[in-house]
């Protein structure tokens, strides 16, 4: 019975260093496929004459969770027109942030870019996109410093406090 109990411990700390590390590896993705949206709202605004809800609704169908969700709530928000788009994308940015693996810096990159969005003709929000892509390229490249600094370790500290914690119960 010991020798189950002593495996379960051993996999169960393993198992939260790899979910830890996990998260770690899923921020510096989840940044270049916001990048990639971005790029993509660049290009729908300077070349095409979409609304702005279905060109959101048009990248939720391109990417996947949780920037999806992100467009898809935004598109579904502002085609009802109860509030301005920085209101409308601030909730948005709210409702959808506890599933991402985003920190404080992107989600004050992304406010401010929501305060821009929809206020400008076509080459002011250009602008504001490149700004705001500049700045998450910077927040990328901490994120994939941290990733290649922590993912190791992380994943060796669960499997070592797992078989302390078996050293110490035995």
């Amino acid at each position: 019975m010991k020798v189950f109990g002593a495996i379960f411990i051993l996999l169960a700390s393993t198992f939260i260093g790899f979910e830890l590390a996990k998260q770690l590896s899923e921020r510096p993705r989840q940044l270049r496929q916001l990048k990639a949206a971005l790029r993509s709202l660049e290009a729908e605004i300077m070349y095409s004459n979409r609304p702005l809800h279905e060109v959101a609704r048009l990248l939720s169908t391109q990417f996947p969770a949780p920037l999806s969700n992100l467009f898809a709530e935004f598109s579904e928000k502002i085609k009802v027109g109860h509030a301005s788009v920085k209101v409308v994308w601030e909730e948005t940015l709210e409702k959808v942030w506890k599933h991402t693996a985003f920190k404080e810096g992107e989600l004050e990159v992304l406010k401010q870019f929501g305060e821009t969005l929809g206020q400008h003709d076509r080459y002011s929000q250009q602008k504001h996109i490149l700004l705001t892509l500049n700045h998450l390229e910077r927040e990328e490249q901490d994120a994939i410093d941290k990733q290649n600094r922590y993912e190791k370790m992380v994943k060796s500290l669960g499997f070592l406090s797992g078989l302390l914690l078996v050293i110490l119960l035995m």
